[in-house]
């Protein structure tokens, strides 16, 4: 390391070492790739900055693995070259532990993973198989790994099942990504204790009661935590009621006067971050004694809630608001389904509000736009399991008034608390939802992209402004490219986290947000609960505490981007799964993706999107173009484009891997 040390300084002098870092070590996370090399994006690089990932040879690695936050040496820099370095340690993993086959060879256990980027076998003292056979999946922690000369070491921590049962792998999904099923005993005990202790008139009085006002929940038909209900009511034509029609409620499962801050109970629902919606189940974060059960907003029960409460007008003009402490009990639990039929029926149970909700809904929708919102609603696909978990049937979700509905009153209950906090709460120490400007040369890239497509669009200072994203998704209705470019731009956009640092919310046009109106499944809507009711007592928050906010906004983000991880791999297993039932089968496709190494394509009806490889496109050589991104034989001239229509054949299916290969018909 020394000689390292003196090399780097003498090939800083004499050729000028480095420009773009002005140090010998950086920080920053470490990726890597199927062939075994890592690549190291600095934390602090400046947006623009050209070539700046440092590229680690596979000897260089030094025990680190993909995802983890790892310090960097830099290596003397080569004209012309990619930087390069070495890890020289690792200062956090990225993941929990790892799942995979337990195999025994010479009076020896150990592990083969799961994750093909985890490049080495844990080896595993016989004393810590946990009762685990050969041949089972299991779930492993490495224990010590500080020598990249000797293998890791590890335990068996969970024995998941036989490889290719639908529970063993779910499992192993979600405990790669930290999240577990299981609640430790202290926890469900003080969730237990809770359920005994009855609401209290005392508590009923320093609460709104709204139990006689009209209120319904809607949700998916699948649902069994119910965080929000919306309560209708008709306004006489008062003058103090400002010209205002309706009275709107959202009324959100009071969480926090369950969850005290402090107790075991709230420090779990911390670590967790928030709950988690595999293909086949839910991992929650709070024990469904109170999930399901007491915070949930189920009908004909007495729920204590936190509501936003609203005055409109029928053009959906808000003329006056009110937070605070309530009680309800829900009229009706609908589906979105049930809600949306009667909607088309124009009767049934509840029409009425229904219908002043969906105009309403119209309205808020419709001014959003005009100030400046994206509307990019991406495709989701669900399944339908046997008694096993294997998909017999995927499709996609359909999107209806209803669904947009809630989501309407939902944005606006989170844009009017954000507005309040930051007007009432003297010291700003709040926790916002906020989703920052794209990064420019992201924007560049992506106009480059559209263009070789054939599509037009302007920017305005390196941004793409909001009425141009959504004219062009206009223009892609009904084609096939859309989802594609739909995911291009998604990409380009910068992600959505928590913050107490208010930048405002790029994609929503809001000024402020934040995340109120779910903190059965979110811990920083509970955040927020606590901020808010200490800001209507009167209860100023102190500088200090500002750190404390912004690490869990810090956390919480980074449990939300694990979570969404979790979901996608669940969803890719079982589209693997469900397509390596049809090995041979033709269906209707469309190119998603084109590359020098092969094709991707995706089933019209159920989103299972595979690869063609080049080399299996038949009798022509095919090259590659960047530039026109499409791929062309030299012979046949045959021309492959993103967005054509294809008819493809299931060639295989790895659930390991979980990926689909496919062949042109």
């Amino acid at each position: 390391m020394k000689n390292e040390k003196k090399k780097f300084k003498h090939h800083k002098k004499e050729h000028g070492h480095n420009k773009d870092f002005k140090t010998k070590e950086i920080e920053g996370f470490l990726s890597i790739t199927g062939k075994g090399f890592g690549y190291v994006r600095p934390r602090d690089i400046k947006p623009g900055t050209k070539d700046f990932d440092i590229e680690i040879d596979p000897a260089f690695l030094n025990t680190g693995l993909h995802g983890d936050e790892v310090k960097v040496l830099l290596h003397p820099k080569i004209k012309n070259k990619q930087q390069n370095g070495e890890v020289v340690s690792v200062l956090k993993r990225s993941k929990a532990g790892f799942s995979g086959i337990l195999q025994k060879e010479n009076d020896i256990f150990y592990l083969i993973p799961s994750d093909f980027k985890m490049y080495a076998d844990i080896i595993i003292p016989k004393e810590k198989i946990g009762g685990a056979k050969i041949g089972q999946k299991v779930f492993v922690e490495i224990t010590d790994w500080k020598d990249v000369k000797k293998p890791p070491q590890g335990e068996v921590v969970k024995v998941l099942g036989e490889p290719g049962e639908n529970d063993a792998e779910m499992q192993a999904i979600a405990l790669e990504k930290g999240f577990r099923s299981e609640f430790p005993n202290d926890v469900e005990k003080e969730a237990e204790r809770l359920k005994l202790s009855p609401i209290t008139n005392e508590e009923i009085n320093k609460r709104r009661d709204l139990r006689k006002v009209t209120t319904f929940t809607i949700d998916p038909e699948d649902a069994k935590d119910f965080d929000d209900a919306i309560s209708v009511r008709e306004l006489d034509s008062d003058p103090h009621h400002g010209g205002a029609s309706y009275e709107i409620g959202v009324h959100i499962a009071d969480v926090s006067h369950y969850v005290r801050k402090g107790t075991i109970l709230d420090k779990e629902a911390d670590k967790r971050g928030t709950s988690v919606y595999l293909v086949d189940r839910t991992i929650p974060m709070l024990p469904e004694i109170l999930s399901n059960d007491l915070c949930s907003l189920r009908s004909k029960e007495q729920k204590l809630t936190f509501s936003a409460i609203f005055t409109m007008t029928k053009s959906g003009e808000v003329v006056s608001e009110w937070f605070g402490k309530t009680i309800i009990d829900s009229d009706k639990r609908f589906t979105y389904e049930e809600a949306q039929e009667i909607l088309n029926k124009k009767e049934g149970i509840f029409y009425k509000e229904l219908s002043i909700l969906n105009s309403l809904a119209k309205k808020l929708t419709k001014k959003r736009f005009e100030e400046g919102a994206i509307s990019l609603d991406q495709e989701e696909v669900k399944f339908l399991l046997d008694e096993k978990g294997v998909p017999i049937k995927v499709y996609k979700k359909l999107r209806q008034d209803t669904n947009k509905l809630v989501e309407e009153f939902m944005l606006l209950a989170n844009r009017k608390v954000a507005e309040f906090m930051s007007k009432n709460q003297k010291e700003k120490i709040f926790v916002y939802r906020v989703h920052d400007l794209p990064d420019k040369e992201k924007i560049q890239n992506l106009v480059i992209f559209l263009k070789k497509l054939g599509y037009q669009i302007k920017t305005v200072d390196g941004i793409i402004p909001a009425y141009e994203i959504n004219r062009l998704i206009e223009e892609l209705e009904g084609k096939e490219e859309k989802n594609s470019i739909h995911t291009a731009i998604i990409r380009s956009m910068a992600k959505a986290v928590y913050s107490t640092k208010n930048i405002g919310h790029f994609g929503l046009a809001f000024k402020y947000y934040t995340h109120f109106t779910s903190p059965i499944r979110r811990y920083p809507d509970v955040i927020v609960h606590r901020l808010l009711d200490d800001c209507l007592k009167k209860v100023q928050i102190s500088k200090e505490k500002w750190k404390e906010y912004e690490d869990v906004s810090v956390a919480s983000s980074a449990r939300e981007k694990e979570a969404s991880d979790a979901e996608r791999a669940s969803i890719k297993y079982k589209q693997a799964e469900y397509m390596s039932y049809r090995i041979g089968q033709t269906f209707d496709g469309v190119i998603t993706g084109v590359t020098e190494w092969g094709i991707y394509a995706e089933e019209k009806e159920t989103k299972c999107e595979g690869m063609i490889k080049l080399r299996d496109l038949g009798n022509d050589f095919y090259v590659y173009d960047e530039k026109q991104m499409e791929v062309t034989g030299k012979k046949t001239k045959k021309r492959f484009r993103l967005g054509d229509k294809v008819k493809i054949k299931v060639l295989g299916a790895d659930m390991n891997k979980k990926t689909i290969d496919y062949i042109f018909v």
